[in-house]
């Protein structure tokens, strides 16, 4: 690939981390929520109140110019200084934590439910809406009449975070921020070294992380849990024994969901019983433990949530079609068990076309395949395949990834209905409700077609033929 296509392609990655960054400098709009609370208090902006017209079409251009630049960069052999890249990253991160969260209300929700916590409530038996007078919970948009989602130790950080913002949720956001930053940093900083010695695979390894401009959007100044949960099992991967097991058990802890990346682990120790015993004894004694002392409805609404379908994935067009046939409430156990299926098939043909079975990779592909099957799915929840495959680099799933989230995030805009303008609905009943599943259906489709030749092809290699990534 020339050299100016490539310098094309990292200015656009720029350009898209500044429009992101933009978007939340410019203050309260369609893409960020009002934080109560002292102006003089962190976060920070302009206040401008800008309209929703403009903020949105902002994001479509970081999400598209985004999405496009790091294709484009990953394919190129040309590129800076992945210690350049590293620390352009880190700064970004650094400077979305002072500015107000975009893209989303969760973190008003999160800071709700450490608002509980310190009220002496159970936030995974008490929703938002039984305490509407309270300044904190009373600012929550979305999700009001729902219990927490989230595993205990993303809610022991939502009530530190409440305990030094007090009754204040611009300060209460500022410290969750300020955790969010820092994992997003340290695992930039661990994938740079987990790749050390190799300048190109660090390079890789910093566009997929560190200066994504997905991944800023969306966990950086997006400040979603999934950052820390995704911190954890990078962690663990670095980790040895215990240490490993611990740190899987924690990340298991944020989200139940990241503990497919345990699958990794296992397969890489099955042929050491002592070591596997190890890991996986310690990893399901942390999350025992964890989830024991977080109460007997810790996993309430994680039973419920694992029912629904979202508006953006292609199950969507499924569960629509089963309730015009047979009636409401006509398509959850077809769902799951359809999704079940096909996260098995999109697992086996991934994993015969793998070019190695490494323990990232492993993951890597478990990761994938959950997230292309699951019913349920929003675009931060690919954080946690982009940091696998820096640590895995298959850059042939790393495009399938690419084109994935920049089709399910277009169908999240705003992501927020508070202040979204009415002529704007369409991008909920067309792009969101219609054209993304489409969308995603075509790629899930091309996905499970390339995985078959692939891994047709990677059958019919000579054994002494090195494989290619």
């Amino acid at each position: 690939m020339p050299r100016g296509l490539g310098a094309v392609a990292f200015a656009a990655v720029g350009l898209s981390v500044t429009l992101t960054l933009l978007i939340g400098l410019l203050g309260p709009s369609a893409m960020v929520p009002r934080l109560p609370g002292p102006s003089w208090q962190p976060p920070y902006s302009l206040d401008l109140r800008p309209d929703g017209h403009l903020v949105i079409a902002m994001a479509a251009a970081a999400i598209v110019l985004g999405g496009l630049g790091l294709a484009v960069a990953l394919r190129s052999r040309w590129g800076p200084d992945p210690r350049l890249l590293l620390v352009a990253g880190c700064v970004a991160a650094a400077v979305a934590a002072l500015l107000p969260p975009s893209g989303s209300a969760d973190h008003l929700n999160y800071a709700a439910y450490g608002r509980l916590v310190t009220l002496g409530l159970d936030p995974y038996a008490v929703t938002p809406a039984m305490l509407p007078g309270d300044p904190v919970t009373g600012a929550v948009e979305e999700w009001t009449g729902v219990t927490s989602v989230y595993g205990p130790v993303a809610t022991a950080v939502q009530a530190l975070a409440s305990l030094a913002g007090g009754d204040s949720v611009r300060l209460t956001v500022f410290v969750m921020a300020a955790f969010n930053a820092a994992a997003f940093i340290a695992t930039a900083l661990l994938l740079h070294r987990f790749t050390r010695g190799d300048a190109d695979l660090q390079r890789r390894a910093a566009l997929l992380w560190a200066v994504n401009p997905l991944m800023i959007y969306h966990l950086a100044a997006g400040m979603h849990v999934d950052t820390l949960a995704v911190a954890c099992m990078v962690a663990a991967f670095m980790a040895s024994g215990a240490g490993s097991g611990l740190l899987l058990g924690v990340g298991i802890g944020v989200k139940l969901n990241a503990g497919l990346v345990a699958l990794g682990p296992a397969w890489e120790l099955r042929r050491s019983p002592g070591r596997l015993a190890v890991v996986a004894g310690t990893a399901t004694a942390t999350v025992l433990v964890i989830y024991g002392l977080a109460g007997p409805h810790v996993l309430d609404q994680v039973g419920a949530a694992s029912r629904k379908v979202s508006f953006g994935t292609p199950w969507h067009l499924v569960k629509t079609g089963l309730q015009e046939a047979f009636g409401p409430g006509a398509y959850s156990a077809w769902i799951q068990a359809g999704s079940l299926l096909l996260l098995a098939v999109l697992a086996w043909l991934m994993l015969r076309a793998a070019p190695r079975d490494t323990a990232p990779m492993i993951a890597a592909v478990m990761v994938a395949a959950w997230l292309f099957a699951a019913p349920y799915a929003l675009p931060w929840y690919d954080g946690l395949a982009f940091a696998l495959l820096a640590m895995a680099s298959w850059p042939a799933l790393e495009s399938f990834m690419v084109a994935r989230v920049v089709i399910l995030s277009l169908g999240y805009l705003p992501a927020r209905e508070a202040m979204r303008p009415e002529d704007l609905l369409w991008l909920r009943t067309v792009v969101r409700e219609r054209v993304v599943p489409w969308s995603l259906l075509a790629l899930t489709l091309v996905l499970a077609c390339w995985a078959a030749r692939a891994g047709a092809r990677a059958r019919r290699r000579p054994a002494s033929a090195a494989p290619r990534p």
